[in-house]
C-alpha cells in the first residue's frame, strides 16, 4: 500500500490529520496501545511507536500527531508523550521541523521490517515462506503445453480484468466438480490470494467497520485489516479448534461487518473446521448480516482426510450472497505463478474488478495460460504433491521431538506448517537469535490478533527437504543453547511472511 493510503487509513475520519500528512491522534493511540498498553510510560510509548513503524503499519516521513492531542488520546500527561518524542528523536526514529512538527524517521541503515528479503547470496533457511516449491516436471510440461496458446494470444492487447475466459471456466468447472455449482462470470482472477483479500476488504470495509477474525491468523491478512483501520474482533482457534459458542455470541454481539476466517487447515494452526460447525457459522452469519470471506487457500492440502468441499456449498439454497471465497494455486502448484482468485456472485465480482483494475490493470496472459494446464493437471500434481509434505511433516515432528522434548503441538492434518509451543514466551528472541545463526522462523506474535500475544509459539513450516529440516533444527538448537539476548536485538528481521 502506498504511503499516502497508509496515512488516510490511520486517520480516525479516513483521510489526513491537519494540513499535512500526519497522523490521527486516535487512531495512533489505538495502535500504540495494541503494542504498549494502555496508558503506556514514555519508554513503552516510544518503543509502541519504533514497533509500529518497523512494521509497517506508520508509513515513513509523515507527521506524529501534536503531543497535546496524543496525550489527551492516550490518557497520559503530555510530559510522558513530550519524553518519548524526545527518545524517538534520540534513536533517530522521529525527527522535528521547526514549526511543523515531529515525524517519523528510521535511522541510517534500517528498513521496515514489512519489506525486507535476505541478501543475495545468504546462507539463510527461510521459514517464514510457508509455501513448497515447484514439481519441476508438471511445471514445465504445463508450460510447453501453453506455448502454443501464447501465440495466439499474443496478436491482442493482453488485457484480462476479469481474467482469462478459458482459466475463469476452469476454476468455475473445479468449484462445481467439488459440489458448488459455479459460472465463470462468478469468478475473478487475481494476482495471488493475497490480491483477493486485499480487494474483497478494501471493497466491504471502511474505517471503523468490525470485523471477526480467528485468534491467530494469517499475518498478512491481519495487515490488510489493520492498515485499512478494521476493528478486529478476535476468536480464538485452539490445538482444539474453535470455540462455536464463542464465535455466534462475537458475532451476534458485535455484529460485525465482515468476518475473515480459514477453515481448511486453518494458517497457523493447521485446524479443520467441522461440517457442523461451518454450516452454524453460515446461519449466524446470516442472522447478523455478516459478509463472510472465506480463504480456501491451503484446502488441497489435505494429508490425513479428503479435500474439504467448498465452505459455500453447505449453505441452504440462497444462502451464500454473503459468502465471498478466495482460492489459490500458491500451495498445491507454485507461489511464483501469482494465480489467485475470488468466487463471489456476479455483481460483487465486478465490482471488485473495477476497484482492480486500479491497482495492477490485469494479470499476466503467459501464467493464466500455465494456470489452465495445470488445473487440467491437478490430480496428477497432487498425488504428487501431498505424500511427499506427509512425509515431511511427519519427518519434521520426529526431529522436534527429539532436539525439544518439552515443545508441544497438534500435527495437522492437512496444510503446511506446525503451531509449535515452545513453553516459554521467547518466541520473538528465539527467532532474532535464529537469524544470527542463519535461519528465518517466525514467532507467534507475527500471526496474533492483537500485537504481542502468541510469544510462546513457532510457526514452523514442513515445505523444506527433510535435510534442510534437519540443519533447521540444529541451528534453531544452537541459537537456545547460545543464548537468546533481547528480542529486540534484530530491529531490522524480516516480516514478511507467506
Amino acid at each position: 500500500m502506498a504511503a499516502d493510503a497508509v496515512v488516510r487509513s490511520m486517520d480516525g475520519r479516513g483521510g489526513r490529520s491537519g494540513t499535512g500528512q500526519g497522523l490521527g491522534s486516535r487512531r495512533l493511540a489505538d495502535l500504540v496501545a495494541g503494542v504498549a498498553g494502555a496508558r503506556p510510560g514514555y519508554r513503552a510509548l516510544a518503543q509502541g511507536v519504533r514497533t509500529l513503524l518497523l512494521d509497517g503499519r506508520i508509513a515513513l516521513r509523515v507527521r506524529l500527531p501534536a503531543e497535546r492531542e496524543f496525550a489527551a488520546a492516550l490518557g497520559v500527561s503530555r510530559a510522558t508523550v513530550t519524553s518519548a518524542y524526545d527518545l524517538l528523536r534520540e534513536s533517530g526514529y522521529a525527527r522535528s521541523r521547526r514549526g511543523s512538527g515531529t515525524w517519523t524517521e528510521l535511522p541510517e541503515g534500517v528498513r521496515p521490517t514489512v519489506v525486507a528479503t535476505p541478501a543475495a547470496g545468504d546462507d539463510v533457511i527461510d521459514l517464514a515462506i510457508a509455501a513448497p516449491g515447484a514439481l519441476q516436471e508438471e511445471l514445465s510440461a504445463a508450460y510447453a503445453a501453453a506455448a502454443p496458446d501464447v501465440a495466439r494470444h499474443a496478436a491482442t492487447p493482453g488485457y484480462h480484468p476479469f481474467g482469462l475466459e478459458e482459466l475463469r471456466a476452469a476454476i468455475a468447472e473445479r468449484y462445481t466438480r467439488r459440489g458448488l455449482p459455479t459460472l465463470p462470470e462468478q469468478i475473478l482472477v487475481t494476482s495471488g490470494a493475497q490480491q483477493a483479500v486485499s480487494l474483497t476488504l478494501n471493497l466491504l470495509g471502511r474505517a471503523g467497520d468490525r470485523i471477526a477474525v480467528e485468534n491467530p491468523s494469517y499475518a498478512n491478512a491481519l495487515s490488510v485489516i489493520r492498515q485499512l483501520g478494521l476493528r478486529t474482533a478476535p476468536v480464538p482457534v485452539t490445538d482444539d479448534g474453535w470455540d462455536m459458542d464463542l464465535f455466534a455470541a462475537t458475532l451476534r454481539q458485535s455484529a460485525p461487518r465482515l468476518a475473515y476466517l480459514i477453515p481448511d487447515f486453518q494458517n497457523p494452526t493447521g485446524r479443520l473446521m467441522p461440517q457442523e460447525q461451518r454450516r452454524q457459522l453460515i446461519s449466524e452469519a446470516r442472522a447478523t448480516g455478516t459478509w463472510l470471506v472465506v480463504d480456501e487457500t491451503v484446502a488441497d492440502i489435505a494429508l490425513d482426510t479428503p479435500t474439504p468441499p467448498p465452505f459455500a456449498s453447505l449453505a441452504p439454497h440462497g444462502g451464500g450472497e454473503q459468502i465471498v471465497t478466495v482460492g489459490s494455486l500458491s500451495k498445491g502448484h507454485w507461489s511464483g505463478l501469482r494465480i489467485g482468485w475470488v468466487r463471489a456472485g456476479t455483481r460483487l465480482i465486478t465490482e471488485l474488478t473495477a476497484l482492480r483494475v486500479m491497482a495492477d490493470m490485469s494479470g499476466s496472459v503467459l501464467d493464466q495460460l500455465v494456470a489452465v494446464q495445470l488445473l487440467a493437471r491437478e490430480e496428477e500434481v497432487l498425488r504428487r504433491r501431498l505424500p511427499l509434505l506427509r512425509a515431511q511433516r511427519d519427518h519434521l515432528a520426529d526431529t522436534l521431538a527429539r532436539e525439544f522434548p518439552s515443545w508441544r503441538w497438534a500435527l495437522p492434518p492437512g496444510g503446511l506448517s506446525l503451531w509449535v509451543d515452545v513453553g516459554r514466551p521467547l518466541a520473538s528472541a528465539l527467532a532474532g537469535a535464529a537469524l544470527r545463526h542463519g535461519v528465518r522462523i517466525e514467532g507467534g506474535s507475527r500471526f496474533g490478533a492483537d500485537p504481542g500475544t502468541f510469544e510462546h509459539r513457532l510457526r514452523w513450516p514442513y515445505t523444506q527437504p527433510t535435510d534442510v529440516a534437519e540443519e533447521a533444527v540444529r541451528r534453531v538448537a544452537a541459537a537456545l543453547d547460545g543464548g537468546l539476548g533481547a528480542a529486540g536485538d534484530t530491529p531490522g528481521r524480516p516480516h514478511w511472511v507467506a
